[in-house]
This record gives structure tokens, C-alpha cells and sequence, in this order.
């Protein structure tokens, strides 16, 4: 059984068992309140909405996720195989970003890959399996595992703003790596996943940004 966050009350669990083993989350919870579930909807199409975000602003990839929902549902593989690289760039995706949709809409409509069964296997073999992908990074697996499966203790190592995050409420002295934030959060287990969303919240805060509400 693979454990996930479903509710109001995954959150307080995660939530208490994280402040006994790293108190300093409690200035995030007092000025964000709990954090959101943060669910997003899977299968290919959320798959395909966290590769539009790579390396973007979340406005930007709202804008260009908009063009893409509108131009390309529903959003199967024969509707992405239909459209030359040149119109998807023209939705606002970079090349590299209009060939990995090729690529998983290939590997889909083949049979090769079957993003639906993710839920079924464990952390570790979701992440190898989206990874084997062209264009499918140790970050966008992660968030597909923390946000579309709503696994319990998925930790994206390389989010450049919980790096940010982190470095803030913890009085680092530079932003962490990616070997760093894993060495960061081994004591979070099983509850890494609660650790991003504050995380999250926390570099909202920052910046001053209006707090995620799902």
C-alpha cells in the first residue's frame, strides 16, 4: 500500500509528525496555516501540464497550458500526434518541450507507456519509469508523484524554490543542491511531501505571492 495524502486530515497528521522533528516549520504554519493538498489531476494530460511548467513562471505556464486545452483536447495521444512541432510551438511550447509531447504521446498511443498505471506502483518505480522517458527530468517525475499520485513523502530535490525556501527558513548560507536537500530532509520521512507544501508556502510568502488553494 502506497501511502498518500487525500485529506484535511492527511495534512494535520503529516503536519503535527513534522513539527516533532523539525520545529521550525511552525513559523510556516503560523503564517500560511495548513498547507493545500496540492492535487492535480494525472494521466497524460498532467503529465504534459508539468512538462509545460518546466523551467517557467506558473503564470506563464497557465497562459500557455490555457492555449493548449483549448487547441488540443481531449487531449489524447492522436490529438498531440496530429500537430506538427511547429503548431505546438506556436501554443507557446519550446522545442525541446514540443518533442517530449511527441514523445509521451508516442509512447502512449504505442502501448510502451501506460502513465495511468503509475498509481499502482511504488514511489520509486513511478519515478524510474517516467524518467526512462525522452524529455522526463528527476524533477517532473517527482512533482508527478507528489501532486498527481498524492504520494505521502515524494521530495523534488531540485525545485529551485524550495531550494530557496529552505536556504530562508533554515538560515542557510547558500541555496541547498540537490544532494543537500536530500541530506536536508532525511529526518521527514514519511512526510516529505508535507515538507515541500510548507516549503511551498513559505516561498510564497517571500515573494509575496497569494497562497496556493489546491
Amino acid at each position: 500500500m502506497h501511502r498518500t495524502i487525500e485529506s484535511e486530515a492527511d495534512l494535520v497528521e503529516g503536519v503535527e509528525w513534522l513539527l516533532t522533528h523539525e520545529p521550525r516549520f511552525s513559523r510556516v504554519i503560523g503564517a500560511t496555516g495548513l498547507p493545500p493538498l496540492r492535487r492535480a489531476p494525472g494521466g497524460l494530460p498532467g503529465l504534459l501540464r508539468i512538462v509545460t511548467e518546466q523551467m517557467i513562471s506558473l503564470r506563464a505556464a497557465d497562459a500557455i497550458w490555457r492555449r493548449i486545452e483549448r487547441e488540443l483536447a481531449p487531449l489524447d495521444p492522436q490529438a498531440i500526434l496530429r500537430r506538427r512541432h511547429a503548431t505546438l510551438m506556436k501554443l507557446g511550447l519550446s522545442g525541446a518541450k514540443s518533442r517530449t509531447f511527441h514523445a509521451l504521446a508516442r509512447a502512449a498511443h504505442r502501448g510502451e507507456f501506460r502513465v495511468d498505471s503509475l498509481h499502482l506502483h511504488s514511489d520509486e518505480e513511478a519515478i524510474a519509469a517516467l524518467t526512462a522517458l525522452p524529455g522526463i527530468g528527476p524533477w517532473t517525475a517527482d512533482i508527478y508523484v507528489l501532486s498527481c499520485l498524492g504520494r505521502a513523502d515524494a521530495w523534488p530535490t531540485g525545485d529551485l524554490a524550495l531550494q530557496a525556501s529552505a536556504a530562508d527558513l533554515f538560515g542557510l548560507t547558500k541555496r541547498p543542491d540537490s544532494r543537500a536537500m536530500l541530506s536536508l530532509a532525511e529526518t521527514w520521512r514519511p512526510w516529505r511531501s508535507i515538507a515541500a507544501r510548507l516549503l511551498w508556502a513559505h516561498y510564497r510568502s517571500l515573494k509575496g505571492l497569494p497562497q496556493a488553494v489546491s
